[in-house]
C-alpha cells in the first residue's frame, strides 16, 4: 500500500490534497487501517512517518509549510466522537475541520501576509491556542498556548487563524528582540492589517506594556498610526471636493485660556475635525477601561467647551477612516452646510500647533 493508494472502506477522494497527506490516526482507523497496518507503514525507512503524537505524514520526505500547520491543528484540536473523521465530506464540505483550535502567533502572522515574519517552513515552532480548560502539552514543534477564551477565528487559506492583533500579542510576548517587536507593529500598521488602538488593546490584555522594548515599540507604532490617519484625512479632504480646511491648529479665546489642538478646522463654518487616537496604555482589563474613560472623559469636556462657543466639533477613528472614508467625508460636509442654521460662533484665536 502506498500513501495514495485509497484506504477501504472509506475512500480518500472527498478529501483536500493536503488532508491526503496529513492524517490522524483514529482518522486512518476510520477509514480502514489497522493497527498493524499503521505500524508497518511507520516503520524505519517507510512510507509514512509520525509528525507528532498520533498525527502521521503519508509521505517519506520533509513536511511543507502547510503540512506542519494542518499536523498542528490536528494534534490540538478537540477529537470529535469515535469514529467521525474531523474532516470535511462531500456530503458537509462547509463543516468546521478544527475544533477548540486557532492558529496564532509568527505562522498566524505569516499566514495574515506579514513579510517580515520567517517562511512557514523556517518556523521553529508553530503556536496553537486552545481553551484553558484542555489538558494538552506543548510537543515537537508545536507550542500550546492555553487562553480564557478563543478570539473568533479568520479563515486564511482555509485554517482557523487568530486576528491580527491577537496574533501579534503572542508573537510578541516571545520576542526579546526589540528590532524585531517595532518591524511587526509597524508592519500591521503600515501593511493596513489593523489599527494601532486593537493592537495596544490586545498587548494591555497579555500584560506586555511593563517591557521596555514593547514599550518603545508601540510609541512608534502610536506615531505611525497618527501619521497615516493625518494622511488618510488629507486625501478624504481632497478626493471628496471639501473646502480646504486651515490644518493642525490650537484655538484660543482672546486673552483667554487654550480650548485645545485640532486636525482640521473651517473657520468661517465653525467645523472642526479630530482624529480620535486614543489607545489604552493601562496594565489590566479593569485599569485598561478606567484609562479609557478617563481619555474618553477629557474629549467629551473639550467637545462640549468648543460647542458652547458654538464650534461643532466631528470626532473620526483612523479605522472610520480606513473603511469608510466616503462616509465619514459625508459627516464632515453635512456640519459644514448646516453652519449657515446655526447662531455665529464665538471669536476664537487660530494658531499653528
Amino acid at each position: 500500500m502506498t500513501h495514495n493508494t485509497p484506504l477501504s472502506p472509506r475512500p480518500l477522494r472527498h478529501l483536500s490534497d493536503v488532508h491526503r497527506r496529513v492524517l490522524t490516526a483514529a482518522q486512518l482507523r476510520a477509514h480502514g487501517v489497522t493497527t498493524a497496518e499503521l505500524a508497518e507503514q511507520c516503520r524505519p525507512g517507510g512510507p509514512w512517518r509520525e509528525l507528532l503524537p498520533h498525527v502521521i505524514l503519508l509521505h517519506p520526505g520533509p513536511p511543507t509549510g502547510e503540512e506542519r500547520l494542518h499536523g498542528a491543528l490536528l494534534y490540538a484540536a478537540r477529537a470529535t466522537e469515535p469514529g467521525v473523521p474531523v474532516q470535511p465530506t462531500a456530503e458537509s464540505p462547509h463543516r468546521p475541520v478544527y475544533q477548540d483550535a486557532v492558529l496564532t502567533g509568527l505562522a498566524a502572522l505569516t499566514l495574515h501576509g506579514f513579510s517580515s515574519t520567517p517562511p512557514l517552513t523556517a518556523l521553529d515552532h508553530v503556536d496553537v491556542l486552545v481553551p484553558r480548560q484542555r489538558r494538552l502539552r506543548s510537543t515537537g514543534y508545536v507550542r500550546v498556548l492555553r487562553t480564557p477564551a478563543l478570539p473568533v477565528p479568520r479563515t486564511v487559506t482555509g485554517l482557523p487563524v487568530a486576528p491580527v492583533p491577537r496574533a501579534l500579542a503572542d508573537a510578541v510576548a516571545e520576542l526579546t528582540d526589540a528590532q524585531a517587536v517595532r518591524r511587526l507593529l509597524t508592519e500591521a500598521v503600515r501593511g493596513g492589517h489593523c489599527e494601532p488602538a486593537a493592537v495596544v488593546r490586545e498587548l494591555t490584555l497579555a500584560r506586555l506594556l511593563n517591557r521596555p522594548h514593547v514599550v518603545d515599540a508601540v510609541d512608534a507604532l502610536l506615531a505611525e498610526g497618527r501619521s497615516i490617519a493625518e494622511d488618510r484625512l488629507y486625501r478624504m479632504v481632497r478626493e471628496y471636493g471639501l473646502p480646504d480646511p486651515v490644518w493642525n491648529v490650537d484655538l484660543r479665546l482672546p486673552g483667554g485660556p487654550h480650548l485645545g489642538g485640532l486636525d482640521a478646522y473651517w473657520p468661517d463654518q465653525a467645523v472642526a475635525v479630530e482624529l480620535d487616537t486614543r489607545a489604552p496604555r493601562q496594565g489590566h482589563r479593569q485599569g485598561q477601561g478606567q484609562d479609557d474613560d478617563a481619555l474618553w472623559s477629557e474629549y467629551a469636556r473639550k467637545r462640549e467647551h468648543l460647542e458652547r462657543l458654538g464650534i461643532t466639533v466631528v470626532y473620526i477613528t483612523p479605522r472610520k477612516l480606513r473603511d469608510s472614508m466616503e462616509q465619514q467625508a459625508a459627516v464632515v460636509r453635512t456640519a459644514l452646510m448646516a453652519s449657515g442654521d446655526r447662531d455665529p460662533a464665538a471669536y476664537v484665536v487660530v494658531l499653528p500647533r
